[in-house]
């Protein structure tokens, strides 16, 4: 278990608890959080007040994992995603008390670098959330979101694109902040500058 000072390269608040090993420098560990052993944190991240990273699960660097937030075994988190309050991984599709299941009895999940996921987002377990989509709060994911995709509702449904700064991308796909995307079918995919 890592004690406050025990690595000065990782922060634990003292009513935090970090029983992982696989912490990267520079990551935080806030009060109530608990990150079990087994689990794996890269470097950089804020683990906020009341977060729950379950062994088995896997967050890359520079990712912000707010209050509350539930990540559970088979859930793996690239780098710099964000994470919103009360957010809740899944990872059992039928799940009944009386039956056991872990390791590959666990569906898994994938969240590609730069996704932002907003308050009280469910993600129901089995999807890949695309690279710098943008999965508005009180969203239930329930089927794959692809790359730059906005996704808002009760069953999450895609109805626009994001870009890599955060802003919805108009229907011409020009972004404010200088960006360009082209529409590929059902994708879209960032103009060479």
């Amino acid at each position: 278990m890592r004690a406050l000072g025990e690595d000065a390269a990782v922060f634990v608040h003292p009513a935090g608890l970090c029983e992982s090993d696989d912490v990267g420098a520079g990551t935080r560990v806030w009060a109530f959080a608990h990150v079990l052993a087994g689990a794996s944190v890269g470097r950089d991240c804020n683990v906020c007040d009341g977060a729950y990273i379950e062994g088995g699960a896997v967050l890359g660097n520079r990712v912000t994992v707010k209050n509350q937030v539930m990540v559970f075994a088979g859930v793996t988190v690239a780098d710099d995603v964000f994470l919103g309050p009360g957010v809740t991984f899944t990872n059992d599709l039928r799940p009944r008390a009386h039956v056991k299941k872990s390791g590959d009895g666990l569906a898994t999940t994938q969240v590609q670098k730069g996704a932002t996921l907003g308050a009280r987002v469910v993600v129901v377990c089995g999807v890949e959330i695309g690279a710098h989509a943008f999965v508005g709060a009180g969203a239930v994911v329930t089927r794959d979101v692809p790359d730059h995709g906005f996704v808002v509702g009760n069953p999450g449904r895609l109805i626009g694109w994001a870009c890599v700064c955060g802003r919805r991308l108009p229907e011409d796909l020009a972004c404010e902040c200088g960006r360009q995307f082209v529409r590929d079918g059902k994708r879209v995919t960032e103009r060479e500058r």
